[in-house]
């Protein structure tokens, strides 16, 4: 069966009382609903890497799962297994703790990540960083400690062998007579 065709509509108005023309209503587009696509992708899909712009403002800690680009402000801390990109626009103040961090704005916090940390020539970082592999490029600003580290979790310490006390007085050695 064909579609039907639409017609444009007219709104009846009283013209004795209002001394008004009869107004058109434009046609309205049939919504269309398309089911053919089992696993349809949500509409924030793109590629897993999330993007805060440079007019967002955050205040409250922020978890993600892949990969994030913040190039807003952010006040609050930062936990991830993922991947994480400091934009140019971007001042963040709180800890950071990370599988990895490439940075081009300002931090002003502790960043602590478990493989690489890349701090870019226009940078500002005012903390301590831990990395288990650090780039500094030429003109990147970093006030605090480094500490480059294996990236896997600190092994226990070997335990102290035990000293074990006779209780029996020690005969002298080489055969002297006590």
């Amino acid at each position: 069966m064909p579609p039907a065709k639409e017609e444009p509509r007219f709104s009846e108005i009283d013209d004795r009382e209002n001394n008004h023309l009869p107004i058109r209503e434009e046609p309205k587009a049939p919504t269309i609903i398309d089911n053919s696509n089992p696993n349809p992708k949500p509409m924030a899909d793109h590629g897993g890497k999330d993007i805060l712009s440079s007019d967002v403002e955050i205040k409250g800690s922020i978890k993600f799962q892949k990969e994030l680009l913040i190039d807003g402000k952010v006040e609050g801390d930062i936990n991830s297994d993922g991947v994480l990109t400091v934009g140019e626009n971007a001042e963040i103040r709180g800890e950071i703790k990370t599988k990895s961090i490439t940075v081009y704005g300002k931090v002003h916090g502790n960043i602590t990540v478990a493989e690489r940390c890349e701090l870019k020539s226009k940078c500002v970082l005012q903390g301590d960083l831990k990395a288990a592999r650090l780039i500094i490029e030429e003109g990147a600003t970093f006030i605090g400690k480094s500490e480059v580290t294996t990236g896997a979790l600190p092994k226990a310490t070997p335990a102290r062998p035990e000293v074990v006390r006779p209780s029996e007085p020690i005969k002298a050695a080489f055969g002297a007579r006590v």
